[in-house]
C-alpha cells in the first residue's frame, strides 16, 4: 500500500530536524542516519537537493534580512572583527603573560632549592654551635675544678670534679674531648689527695693551714645561728629584742649541735699535742715546752697577720680571708687553752687575741682610704660584724671592734652623704622645671608610693593623661631620701652598739642633705628670669615642706630603744618654708618688673585737645597679662599665694600708675588727660572686680581716690582735713597738692595747638607771658591776700577773658 506521506516532504522535514539540531553532537547524530537512510533508499539525490533547497532559502531569507538592516549588519561585523583584533590581542599578551610567569616560578624554584641547602647548612651551624657550647661549658667546669684547687677549696673542688665525671661528661661522650678529660680525672683526684694529706704532715704546720677554714666554718655556722634566730623573732615578735650571743639565744639554739673543731667540713685532733705535752710533762720539761709552744704559736700568728690588706676586692674577700684566719687561730688558742690549762693560760691567750685585733683594726684603718663607695663599706662592716659575733660566742672581749665599727660608720655615713649629695646635686641640676605629666595609672601609682604627696581627688576620679603639680625633680628626691634613711639604717643590721649614733647622724646628715644639696640649690636657680621656672621651684619647695614634716614622724618612729624620746624636728624644714617667702618675693619681682615695663609704654597726652574713647594699650596688654599668667603659669600654685601674687601686683601697678602724672615732666593736665587715666583706671576696676575677690580691690582706692581729686569741681575740699579725712583719706597728703598744681581746666582746640595765641597776644600788649612755673607764686601770693580776693578773682576773669590763658586753675584755687 503506497505511503500517505509524501517522501519529498519527509525529506524536508528530516533537514530542517538535522539543521536545528541543538548541538553538534545531536547535528552528526540526525545527519549520519538520515544519508544512510537516502542512501540506502536511493533518495540521495532528493536529499541532496532539500538540504540545497533550504540552504536557498536560507539565503533568501539572510538577504532579505540583511536587505532590511543592511547598515546595523555592517557595524556589527565591524564590531565583530575589532573585537577579533582584541581578542587575537589579548591571547598574545596572555601567551606573553604565562611565559613570565614560567619564568618566575624557575626562578622561585631555585630560590626554593638555595633556601633549603641554606636551612640545611644553618642546621648543620647550629648543631655544632650547641657542641661547641657544651664543650666550653665542660672545660669552664674543669678549669672552676682548678681555681677551687688554687684556693685550697679542695672538698669543693672534689665535689665539682665529681659532677664534672657523672653527670656533664656523660653528655659529650661522642667527642674526643671528653675521652680527654675522663683520662685526667684519676690525676686531679690524685693531686687533691696528696695536698691533703701534705696538710697532715705536722700537727703545726696543719694548724696554721687551716686556720682559715676553721674561721670559715665558724663563720658559717654563725650566719647559721642568725637565721635561726632570725625565724624564731618572726615566729614570737618579743624574741626580736634579743640578738645574737643573748642568754636567751643561746639557750633557745642549744638544740643545735654543731663542734666548730670536729664536723664534716674541719676536723683538728689534739692528739699529737697531748701526747707531746704528756712526753715533755714526763720529762719534766713542760715549762720548756710551754715556752717553745708559745713562741712557736706566737710565729705562726706573724705569719697568719698579712703586711696589707685590700678592701675593695670582690666580696671582700682579703678581708675576709684574714679574719677567717684570726678566727681560726683564735679558736684553736682558746679550745687548747680549756683542753690543756696548763700549757695556755688565759694570759697568754689574750695577749695574742689583742695583739691580733689591733693588728688587723690597723691593717683595715689603712687600706681604708680606697673605699669611695657605701655599699662596699657595708659589706666590709657585714664581715667585721660576723667576725665579732663569732668571737664573742668564744667569750673573747671585742671592746675594741666595736669601737672600730664606730669609725667605720663615720666613714660611712660620709660616703652615703656624699653620693646622695651628688645624686641631688643632678636631679637638680638636669630637672625641667615643669609639672609632672603622667600618663597612665600604674606610674601615678609609683609616683605616689614613693612621694609624700596626698592628690587632690581620690585615685578612681583621676582621669590619664594627668599632670602632678611638681616637677620631676620631686618624686627622684624622694626615692633617694628613702634609699639613704633604709642604707643608713643597714648599718646597725646583725651587730651595732652604738643604735643612738646613727639616730643623730642620719638626722644630721639628712638635714644638710636637703637643705644644702637642694633647698641651697633650688634657691640659686631663683635667679633665672623665667617666672615658669620660679613658680615651679616654690611648689617643689613646698612640698618638700611637706616631705620634711612628714619624715619628722618617720625618723622619730624608727630611733632606737637606747635613742631620747621626743619629737624630731628637721632644720630643713624651716628652710624649706623660709625660702619659699624668698620664691614668693622673686616671683613678686619679675611679675612687678613686666608690669614697670608694660606702664613704661604709657603714652597719655596730658593735654589732649580730645576725650579719649578706648583704654589705653598698656592697660589692656596689663589686664591680659594679669589674667593670662594666673591661667597658665601661676596655675598651679595655692589660692592664697596667687591671690597674694594679685595683691602684690595690682597693689604695685597702682603705685607705678599714680606715678605717670606725678613725674616732674608732666607740667600740666588738663580734663581730657585726667578723663583719659581716669578711663583706664576704671578699666582696670572691672578687671579686679571680675576676679571675685573685694580685698583686691583695696589697692586701687587711692588711685580711684586720686581720680576723684583731679575731678572734682571743689579742690578746696581737698585742704579741709575733715573732707579730705572723707573723700580722700586714702590721697597722699604730699602728691594730692602737686597733681591739684598741675591741673588745668582750659582745653585747647587743635587749632590752637597749631598757632601760638600767645606770642601774638604778648606783641599786641607789649607784656609777656606768664610761665607755668610762675603759677605756684601766684597761688601762694592768692592765698596771703584772701581779703582781696573778690577783685583779685574780677580782675583774673577779665584777663581770662581777654587772653584765654589757662591761669583759670587760679581763680579756681581762690
Amino acid at each position: 500500500m503506497p505511503s500517505v506521506i509524501d517522501p519529498r516532504m519527509e525529506l524536508d522535514y528530516a533537514v530542517q530536524q538535522i539543521v536545528q539540531a541543538p548541538s553538534d553532537n545531536e547535528y552528526f547524530n540526525q545527519l549520519l542516519p538520515a544519508i544512510k537512510d537516502a542512501s540506502k533508499g536511493g533518495q540521495s539525490h532528493q536529499l541532496l537537493r532539500s538540504l540545497t533547497q533550504y540552504s536557498a532559502n536560507r539565503e533568501s531569507e539572510i538577504e532579505r534580512i540583511c536587505n532590511t538592516n543592511h547598515q546595523g549588519f555592517v557595524s556589527s561585523v565591524n564590531q565583530l572583527l575589532h573585537v577579533r583584533e582584541g581578542t587575537i590581542g589579548l591571547t598574545s599578551e596572555i601567551l606573553a603573560l604565562n611565559h613570565s610567569i614560567q619564568s618566575s616560578t624557575e626562578k622561585l624554584a631555585e630560590q626554593k632549592k638555595a633556601l633549603v641547602d641554606s636551612r640545611g647548612v644553618r642546621q648543620n651551624i647550629d648543631e655544632a654551635t650547641q657542641a661547641l657550647r657544651d664543650c666550653l661549658d665542660v672545660l669552664r667546669l674543669a678549669n672552676q675544678v682548678h681555681d677551687l684547687l688554687s684556693r685550697k677549696s679542695r672538698y669543693s673542688a672534689l665535689r665539682a670534679l665529681d659532677e664534672l665525671q657523672s653527670v656533664h661528661l656523660k653528655e659529650i661522650t661522642q667527642y674526643k674531648i671528653a675521652e680527654m678529660i675522663q683520662k685526667s680525672v684519676p690525676a686531679t683526684k690524685k693531686l687533691i689527695a696528696e695536698a691533703v694529706m701534705t696538710d697532715l704532715n705536722t700537727w703545726l704546720f696543719r694548724i696554721r693551714e687551716t686556720s682559715q677554714f676553721l674561721g670559715e666554718v665558724a663563720f658559717y655556722h654563725t650566719e647559721q645561728r642568725r637565721t635561726r634566730q632570725k625565724d624564731r623573732a618572726e615566729a614570737l615578735p618579743d624574741l626580736s629584742n634579743f640578738k645574737l650571743n643573748f642568754a636567751i639565744e643561746l639557750v633557745s639554739d642549744e638544740t643545735e649541735e654543731f663542734d666548730i673543731l670536729d664536723n664534716e667540713d674541719v676536723q683538728v685532733d689534739f692528739t699529737p699535742l697531748f701526747e707531746c705535752l704528756h712526753i715533755h710533762n714526763a720529762l719534766g720539761q713542760i715549762d720548756r715546752f710551754r715556752a717553745e709552744y708559745a713562741a712557736t704559736r706566737k710565729q705562726q700568728k706573724e705569719l697568719l697577720m698579712p703586711s696589707s690588706v685590700t678592701l675593695i676586692d670582690a666580696e671582700s674577700a682579703s678581708l675576709s680571708e684574714l679574719l677567717e684566719g684570726i678566727a681560726g687561730f683564735a679558736i684553736v688558742e682558746k679550745a687548747t687553752m680549756k683542753k690543756t690549762p696548763e700549757l695556755r693560760s688565759a694570759v697568754d691567750v689574750d695577749e695574742l687575741w689583742d695583739s691580733m685585733c689591733q693588728t688587723a683594726i690597723t691593717l683595715i684603718s689603712k687600706a681604708l682610704h680606697e673605699v669611695t663607695n657605701a655599699e662596699v663599706l657595708l659589706k666590709i662592716k657585714g664581715v667585721i660584724a660576723l667576725f665579732i659575733q663569732t668571737m664573742e660566742s668564744w667569750s673573747y672581749p671585742v671592746a675594741a671592734l666595736d669601737a672600730f665599727l664606730l669609725k667605720l660608720f663615720e666613714k660611712y655615713a660620709e660616703l652615703l652623704k656624699r653620693r646622695f649629695s651628688d645624686d641631688f646635686q643632678e636631679i637638680v641640676s638636669t630637672d625641667d622645671y615643669m609639672p609632672m605629666p603622667i600618663s597612665k595609672l600604674d606610674e601615678y601609682d609609683k609616683v605616689v608610693n614613693v612621694s609624700w604627696y596626698t592628690p587632690d581627688k581620690p585615685r578612681e576620679d583621676i582621669r590619664f593623661p594627668c599632670v602632678l603639680p611638681f616637677s620631676q625633680m620631686y618624686p627622684l628626691c624622694c626615692i633617694d631620701i628613702r634609699n639613704f634613711l633604709n642604707q643608713f639604717y643597714f648599718f646597725s643590721d646583725d651587730h651595732f652598739q652604738h643604735p643612738r649614733v646613727i639616730d643623730e647622724t642620719l638626722k644630721t646628715s639628712l638635714d644638710e642633705l636637703l637643705s644644702e644639696s637642694v633647698c641651697r640649690l633650688l634657691v640659686e636657680r631663683l635667679n633665672s628670669q623665667y617666672l615658669g621656672q620660679i613658680v615651679q621651684i616654690l611648689i617643689n619647695l613646698e612640698h618638700f615642706e611637706i616631705a620634711c614634716r612628714e619624715l619628722e614622724p618617720l625618723l622619730a618612729a624608727a630611733r632606737s630603744n637606747a635613742s631620747v624620746e621626743g619629737s624630731v624636728s628637721l632644720s630643713a624644714t624651716e628652710e624649706f618654708r623660709g625660702n619659699k617667702k624668698t620664691a614668693e618675693k622673686r616671683i613678686f619681682e619679675l611679675v612687678n618688673s613686666k608690669i614697670d615695663d608694660l606702664i613704661g609704654t604709657a603714652e597719655y597726652d596730658w593735654m589732649a585737645p580730645t576725650l579719649e574713647k578706648e583704654p589705653s594699650n598698656y592697660m589692656q596688654t596689663l589686664t591680659r597679662y594679669l589674667s593670662n599668667i594666673m591661667n597658665s603659669v601661676l596655675l598651679g600654685l595655692p589660692t592664697e599665694i596667687k591671690e597674694l601674687i594679685y595683691f602684690d601686683a595690682l597693689s604695685h601697678a597702682a603705685t607705678m600708675i599714680l606715678s605717670l602724672p606725678l613725674s616732674t615732666e608732666v607740667r600740666r593736665i588738663n580734663p581730657n588727660g585726667v578723663a583719659a587715666l581716669a578711663k583706664d583706671v576704671q578699666y582696670l576696676t572691672e578687671f579686679v572686680d571680675t576676679l571675685g575677690n573685694p580685698i583686691l580691690r583695696e589697692n586701687l582706692d587711692e588711685l580711684q581716690q586720686t581720680i576723684m581729686l583731679m575731678q572734682a569741681e571743689n579742690s578746696d575740699e581737698f585742704y579741709d582735713i575733715a573732707t579730705r579725712n572723707k573723700k580722700y583719706g586714702r590721697v597722699d597728703a604730699m602728691n594730692g597738692p602737686i597733681l591739684l598744681e598741675k591741673l588745668t581746666h582750659t582745653v585747647q582746640s587743635p587749632a590752637l595747638l597749631k598757632t601760638d595765641k600767645f606770642q601774638a597776644l604778648s606783641s599786641r600788649f607789649g607784656m609777656n607771658i606768664i610761665l607755668a612755673k610762675d603759677h605756684r607764686t601766684i597761688v601762694h601770693k592768692i592765698r596771703e591776700r584772701r581779703p582781696c580776693f573778690s577783685m583779685l578773682t574780677f580782675s583774673i576773669s577779665c584777663w581770662h577773658n581777654m587772653i584765654a590763658t589757662p591761669f583759670h586753675t587760679v581763680a579756681t584755687v581762690i
